[in-house]
């Protein structure tokens, strides 16, 4: 198998009918239509009134069917992402499934004394390595704020970390258009300039509107800049149903449909053909906590049905959610709902699976849970390649030749193929006798280990001194320019 593939084999998983999916875009466009939605930013309006959108109030649009299905039409179907040093690295189509981790969280559990505290830019380095040497981890996220560098650089300054300590693909998030275009000149500065860049993407922008129905002028001009440059991008709701959108999961999934489909109105306006990325997050909010319980059944399966939606009636790069948690600690519930997500996102074909990692509904990260996440993944690729079925796979020459009362162990068909069987690496398979001779150690005992080992050996492909340099001075430059 190609492993920069990740195309899996196995029946998808698949909640709507056709006849379901049009029923669900056709309430969308009907949203849309008749709702509308608020656009704060000026040129986003005059771009969609000047296409045949009905304006109200300089803000309120009303945004015709057949604009919202051009735009459809006009976005491409597959996206392709490249590494820090210009491979292929993510296919992003059909039912390709690729898994990284999320951004921004304010606080790590820390994996060596079990305190909460807050994240710091060095954390942030420690994780990126961390993903960098992880194999079924395939692009990576800040996973944490950095409230010591100042405020107004914090997007800089992780972005800076994160293509110094990985060779892998990314997904940003932005404070603004300023802060957008300096992490673009970073990446430039590594990818052999902007038009390289263009040309062999190595990052995708996290956007995201304001539920329900809401475009705040930030994230327009964050969409507008990447549509500009031709750079991919998502623009993805992140809905409370019950909250901030309807309770029920087909009237989640519809108005994030509207929603996001406003977005690619708007930027395939600004640039027809500039690659984006359809998804969206609706975690049902619990009316107990009142928090978003995004790894949640009902979260998974409206992601399902949207990505669903996404992929085969719009014919769209999907974006989603896995290896997440509402739990606390890295515990049997963190790996219970992480593993579940990391199972759901891979059968039901979602391109991009970002959050993995995440505990307490995404406030806190976990070096632990990330690392017993890899190796769940590792698990669900092996059983998403399906089974293999032929000659010599059926081994009928096999069983032939050890007959009845024989063993396989010395033939050469177990010796040609046992390689080929999924092996863990913190997974422990001995008998109760040795694991109790070798120290009895839980899987949480394990992980931390392989984490200290990892942290203390693993060194990232450095970036060439001329280009550190320049990142040198984009940072410097922004740095001025803030003062």
């Amino acid at each position: 198998m190609d492993l920069s593939l990740k195309r899996f084999n196995s029946t998808p998983l698949e909640y709507f009918s056709a006849e379901q999916m049009r029923d669900i875009h056709g309430a969308a466009l009907e949203i849309l239509e008749d709702c509308g939605t608020v656009v704060h930013h000026k040129k986003c309006v005059e771009l969609l009134q000047k296409a045949g959108a009905y304006v109200k109030d300089d803000k309120r649009v009303f945004i015709p069917s057949g604009l919202a299905e051009w735009a459809i039409r006009s976005a491409p179907s597959r996206v392709t992402i490249y590494d820090r040093k210009g491979k292929p690295s993510m296919f992003l189509e059909g039912r390709n499934v690729y898994y990284g981790t999320g951004s921004d969280c304010p606080h790590l559990l820390d994996s060596f004394t079990g305190e909460r505290r807050d994240f710091r830019l060095k954390d942030v380095e420690d994780a990126v390595r961390l993903v960098d040497f992880l194999p079924n981890i395939d692009f990576t996220m800040s996973m944490g704020l950095a409230p010591d560098v100042p405020t107004d650089l914090q997007y800089q300054y992780k972005y800076a970390t994160m293509i110094r300590n990985s060779i892998k693909p990314q997904v940003i998030t932005a404070a603004d258009r300023k802060s957008l275009e300096d992490i673009t000149d970073i990446a430039a500065a590594a990818a052999g300039g902007r038009e390289e860049l263009r040309r062999k993407p190595i990052f995708v922008l996290y956007d995201e509107p304001t539920s329900p129905l809401i475009h705040m002028h930030e994230a327009m001009e964050k969409l507008l800049f990447m549509a500009e440059n031709r750079l991919p991008t998502n623009y993805s709701p992140g809905i409370m149903a019950g909250g901030t959108g309807p309770v029920t999961m087909a009237g989640a999934i519809t108005q994030a449909d509207a929603e996001i489909l406003a977005g690619l109105v708007i930027h395939q306006l600004a640039r027809p053909g500039a690659p984006f990325i359809f998804g969206a997050g609706m975690s049902p909010m619990d009316m107990h906590s009142m928090q978003p319980t995004y790894s949640s059944p009902e979260a998974m399966m409206e992601q399902a049905g949207l990505c669903q939606i996404g992929r085969c009636l719009y014919d769209l790069p999907t974006w989603g959610f896995g290896g997440c948690s509402a739990s606390k600690l890295a515990d049997e519930q963190a790996v219970n709902e992480a593993s579940t997500y990391i199972m759901m996102s891979g059968w039901m074909g979602t391109n991009l699976v970002h959050d993995v990692g995440y505990l307490e509904f995404g406030l806190t990260y976990s070096f632990d849970l990330l690392v017993m996440c890899d190796e769940f993944i590792g698990q669900v690729r092996r059983m998403m390649e399906g089974i293999r079925v032929d000659p010599e796979y059926l081994a009928v020459d096999a069983v032939k030749r050890v007959g009845p009362g024989g063993h396989f162990l010395d033939d050469p068909h177990t010796l040609g193929h046992f390689r080929e069987n999924w092996q863990p690496g913190i997974t422990d398979r001995r008998t109760y006798e040795t694991w109790k001779a070798k120290g009895a150690s839980t899987m949480g005992q394990r992980t931390r280990a392989k984490i200290k080992a990892i942290l203390d050996k693993h060194q990232p492909e450095p970036l060439s001194p001329e280009t550190d340099a320049q990142i040198e001075e984009i940072l410097r430059r922004a740095q001025a320019r803030i003062k």
